[in-house]
């Protein structure tokens, strides 16, 4: 009821559909708080099985915000304020669209396993909904690690300062882009102008995920989730096999 009364601040029509029922019926399947039902409730109102919106993408975003409700158990504003808006652009071989996930500042209320789980959600729901795999260039990849340090450095120290490496292997990896708010009057130092990263300015959203939530506790996540990825298909995620012992070595 509350991740219900969440979401129908931005999505009213939400309000009395049947999503918290659906929840309790998944939670007596499943268990109470199990990270599957984040899933699966996520992919069931992108499909608009509770109630319609305007448009597919809309819907997918109100998927995702209820799935991050759920995780936080509706008590956070994370699923209003720190995950901003989902958007949807264009591969370079003109292969289709891909997930960009905005956030802002607020994530952090979020916590930061959660954020892995909720980036997690959201490309189970683009793998649902039929969407493409995000291509980063050499200077998207390059920019996450310059836009951390210079962050870290500038504006305020994370908590988990990724190495090159590991920022390096996360955006190539990642088959969702990470994008955010720009929220500092500081530009980056270098590789601005990119035509699918929106601002030369730093972003707070964009750090606090990048290191704090990912970097920092992919491994943690990945500890739980490799039991049952394969379970809902999540096979590409193999990935974080690969992370964490990248991780370790470093």
């Amino acid at each position: 009821e509350r991740v219900e009364g969440l979401i129908s601040v931005v999505a009213p029509q939400i309000k009395g559909s049947g999503l918290s029922p659906r929840i309790k019926e998944l939670e007596v399947q499943y268990g109470s708080q199990n990270w599957i039902i984040a899933f699966l409730i996520a992919e069931e109102v992108a499909k608009e099985k509770f109630c319609t919106f305007s448009d597919k993408r809309i819907a997918m975003e109100v998927a995702l915000r209820a799935g991050l409700a759920y995780i936080t158990n509706g008590v956070v504003s994370s699923p209003l304020e720190g995950f901003v808006k989902l958007e949807l652009k264009k591969r370079l071989d003109g292969k289709g669209e891909f997930f960009c996930l905005y956030f802002g500042g607020p994530i952090r209320s979020a916590g930061t396993t959660a954020t892995c789980i909720f980036v997690a959600v959201a490309d189970y729901v683009r793998m649902k909904m039929g969407y493409a795999v995000y291509d980063p260039t050499e200077d998207e990849v390059n920019r996450t690690f310059t836009e951390l340090e210079h962050f870290h450095e500038r504006i305020t120290n994370l908590q988990y300062f990724p190495s090159k490496g590991e920022a390096d292997f996360l955006t190539k990896h990642l088959p969702v882009q990470i994008d955010g708010d720009a929220s500092e009057k500081i530009d980056v130092p270098n590789y601005k102008n990119l035509p699918r990263v929106y601002t030369n300015k730093l972003r707070n959203g964009f750090c606090l995920v990048t290191a704090e939530g990912l970097s920092q506790k992919f491994a943690k996540f990945w500890g739980k989730f490799s039991k049952w990825y394969k379970d809902i298909v999540m096979d590409h995620w193999f990935f974080l096999e690969e992370y964490t012992n990248l991780q370790k070595q470093i």
